[in-house]
């Protein structure tokens, strides 16, 4: 499935993150940030394409929430909030500009995110693909 190896790469980018310590200059707060983004939309997509291929035709459409909500539902995802606080962390990427802003994905990305994709990548090897 090209869409589950585009996130597993992505994911594994990410783990870089932790190859970084603060204070951070710009270049490498703004990279940060755009890895998270990259998997952030690598992993919807990847839960969507899974979720289909799996018979579950009403993630054929939907917006991020609502794949985030049906995975959930059918527990391809364990903790929904995480997911939606992630969400929530992706949209403000187009803030990102915000010193503050940046920082709290950062932070929360090396905190819950990382192992939350890390957590999906297992979840869909063992009992999905």
């Amino acid at each position: 499935m090209k869409k589950f190896e585009n996130f597993c790469r992505a994911a594994e980018n990410l783990e870089d993150i932790y190859k970084y310590k603060e204070p951070y200059d710009n270049v490498v707060l703004t990279g940060l940030v755009g890895l998270y983004e990259i998997c952030f939309e690598q992993s919807w997509k990847a839960i969507e394409e899974v979720l289909y291929e799996n018979g579950i035709k009403e993630a054929a459409t939907g917006s991020p929430r609502s794949i985030i909500k049906l995975a959930y539902s059918v527990a391809l995802i364990k903790d929904q909030e995480v997911w939606l606080e992630a969400l929530v962390s992706r949209n403000n990427v187009a803030h990102a500009y915000n010193y503050a802003i940046a920082m709290d994905i950062v932070k929360k990305t090396k905190e819950k995110h990382v192992d939350m994709f890390g957590e999906l990548r297992e979840e869909m090897k063992e009992n999905w693909i």
